[in-house]
């Protein structure tokens, strides 16, 4: 087995990692913080389980509805831009969220923080994706250990915030002006220069990039491989919503957890995701994502199926600490595979399946809070586990180990 040569990293691509590295770390945050308030959102705007659900939904209606224009204000604005910018616009809409006294402006601001979140999502995605065709090796499951740690961060403040009594305006403000501060000092730090036509201006092979097709003439077997990843990120994604929509109430109201305490499956989530982020390039590079994800999904099924099984704290912590792992490099591997799909434009396979996974997001926050309200919360989530077990059988669309490629670490 052979050994690809290891690239020499320039300063500006170091710098050009580390501006993406912030990005997707004040992405994290800004959800991080927000899930642990969400009991105490849901209490003084007085809602239902369905209610919060129906509301909730705003967000991934807002990233459906303007989640598409994400490519073409890349291609014409360029993605460090439009990365930043929309960072500080999700941020400050999330302020707002935090401070409606009324469900209409709450809804109307997840709208907004929504849309710029789907936006943001696929341009730091992009961006990332051209700094390790340029690197040469794998780094993108990196990014999303940012996230992660950003989330888990986020979650963490949050936490101590809800049992200590400061306010939701208050911790989103500080969290704001922080968001701004790190976004402005990052977007000096990213590749400049226009998006390349194809991955191939960028490092990637010329055998593993095909030109572009019209989409009349895609084959129909690529459209069917680019839904199975979009299955496979949805399956990620839903792991991810039970733990920032719901994770906390299902602690609180099931559990009978402390609002501190009831934090921590979220926290637990994000930090075992954030772990297996950190060791996702390698786990990859050394078994391949099409092992990684049959495992991962595994984790899901067992690791949701216990939390909901065993509705202790600690039982509930775990369990959801085990499907954060179990998801660590679904969505980043979905991601990465819809990009270089053949015949699709650059940018365009990994903005559908962004788009698509957003369409999953409308769904699931109404769907759980229905079941919740007809029975219970943990009723609602046990559709969680039975994603786990799709993504065992989607997992042959991912790519296999490469022991002829294998890269130097």
């Amino acid at each position: 087995m052979t050994q690809s040569p290891q690239r020499a990293v320039s300063r500006d691509l170091r710098r050009a990692r580390l501006g993406v590295s912030l990005i997707f770390f004040t992405n994290g945050i800004v959800l991080g913080g927000f899930a642990p308030r969400v009991p105490e959102i849901r209490d003084g705007l007085d809602l239902t389980y369905s209610g919060l659900g129906v509301a909730m939904a705003m967000w991934p209606v807002g990233a459906l509805l303007l989640g598409l224009t994400a490519a073409p204000l890349i291609r014409r604005l360029r993605s460090s831009r439009v990365a930043t910018v929309g960072m500080v616009v999700s941020v400050l809409a999330m302020l707002v969220a935090g401070s409606a006294d009324g469900v209409l402006l709450f809804g109307a601001a997840l709208f907004l923080v929504g849309a710029t979140d789907a936006i943001v999502d696929v341009a730091q995605n992009a961006h990332g994706l051209r700094v390790q065709r340029r690197y040469g090796r794998s780094i993108f499951n990196s990014f999303h250990a940012l996230w992660s740690a950003g989330a888990v961060t986020g979650g963490l403040i949050g936490a101590a915030c809800a049992g200590t009594g400061v306010s939701v305006p208050l911790q989103f403000g500080i969290q704001a002006v922080v968001v701004v501060g790190v976004n402005v000092a990052a977007y000096p730090m990213l590749l400049p220069g226009p998006e390349p036509r194809s991955s191939a201006e960028e490092g990637a092979t010329e055998a593993a990039v095909p030109q572009h097709t019209p989409l009349r003439a895609i084959p129909l077997r690529i459209w069917g491989i680019l839904l199975a990843l979009t299955v496979i990120a949805i399956g990620g994604g839903w792991v991810e919503d039970a733990a920032s929509t719901w994770s906390a109430s299902y602690m609180r109201d099931e559990v009978g957890a402390a609002a501190g305490v009831a934090a921590l499956a979220f926290v637990a989530m994000q930090g075992s995701q954030f772990v297996g982020r950190l060791l996702g390039d390698r786990m990859v590079d050394r078994w391949g994502q099409r092992t990684i994800a049959r495992w991962g999904g595994a984790m899901v099924a067992v690791g949701m199926g216990s939390a909901l099984a065993f509705p202790t704290e600690w039982g509930t912590i775990v369990g959801f600490g085990v499907a954060g792992f179990g998801v660590a490099t679904l969505i980043p591997g979905a991601m990465h595979a819809a990009d270089e799909l053949p015949g699709l434009r650059s940018g365009t396979g990994l903005t559908i399946l962004s788009w698509l996974l957003r369409l999953a997001f409308l769904f699931s926050p109404p769907l759980v809070g229905a079941i919740a309200d007809a029975t219970s919360l943990r009723v609602g989530l046990a559709l969680v586990p039975m994603f786990g077990v799709l993504i065992i059988l989607l997992a042959g669309t991912m790519a296999p180990r490469k022991d002829s490629d294998t890269v130097a670490s």
